[in-house]
């Protein structure tokens, strides 16, 4: 299916590696161009070269690929990708979330952090980009959060309240004037990904329980219908179909990628 997006420019934040990274895959592999951005620059240029591997010959056009060493929760940062590229069609909004632990150790400095980094920092791009979009009549913005949002955990509780806030404003700004304007903002929500931010919960569970790590993990395996961990490159296909010509009557959703781990119906 071509998605309809070649030639397109999208801001991939996180996109060093894991889900982050999958996403700048299957989107160049469509023919866009990315900005992507994260704070470590030796895995990030590793990242892009990568990238334009994976471009080569891809739907017909040859995709630039600009990397940004720079923190996006902050306004600096936030400059320095604006100043790599003025205008984006595609924000990927992706901020790596808060250290799981007990939520009597956190002081409000570490919930500013979390809030700022998980909620705050995915509006203020929604904010510096969506009426750009709405003017040019296309806009995708996902926003990578976490199946959290519907199935609290509770040793992330900075995480679960962080992504709940910023589902709530998504909920209210992606029904506003912007939908019939081509701009589509929808959550993307993963359950257990094969990540380093995987593995980093099951090191907490099992410092706090007292368990094995790997006997962590292979409870929580055990636990999905699907009998596996996701990867980040099928996470980078739903990403992209979400940012596609074909997805633009879908908006205002939370589009969970989880193996079919949580139980609801709704």
């Amino acid at each position: 299916m071509d998605l309809g997006i070649a030639g397109r420019t999208a801001l991939v934040c996180g996109a060093s590696k894991g889900l982050g990274l999958g996403c700048a895959q299957a989107l160049v592999r469509e023919g866009v161009n990315v900005v992507i951005v994260a704070r470590g620059a030796e895995a990030l240029d590793a990242a892009a070269m990568q990238l334009r591997a994976a471009s080569a010959g891809g739907a017909g056009h040859a995709p630039f690929v600009k990397p940004v060493a720079a923190d996006i929760t902050t306004p600096e940062g936030r400059a320095a990708a604006f100043a790599a590229h003025p205008d984006f069609d595609i924000v990927v909004t992706n901020a790596g979330g808060p250290p799981p632990g007990d939520f009597r150790d956190w002081d409000r400095a570490a919930w500013l952090r979390a809030v700022d980094a998980n909620m705050l920092t995915p509006i203020e791009l929604i904010k510096a980009t969506v009426d750009g979009m709405a003017a040019r009549g296309f806009g995708r913005i996902v926003n990578i959060t976490s199946s959290a949002v519907k199935a609290p955990i509770d040793i992330l509780g900075l995480s679960n309240g962080a992504r709940s806030g910023l589902t709530g404003f998504v909920a209210g700004v992606a029904r506003s004037a912007i939908a019939a304007k081509g701009v589509t903002i929808n959550n993307l929500l993963p359950g257990a990904f094969d990540t380093d931010r995987l593995r980093g919960t099951f090191a907490g569970a099992a410092q706090k329980s007292g368990q094995d790590v790997e006997a962590i993990r292979a409870a929580r395996q055990k636990h999905i219908p699907a009998g596996r961990f996701g990867n980040p490159a099928e996470f980078g296909a739903i990403c992209a179909f979400l940012c596609s010509v074909q997805a633009a009557y879908i908006t205002g959703q939370n589009v969970l990628a989880d193996g079919g781990a949580y139980p609801g119906t709704y």
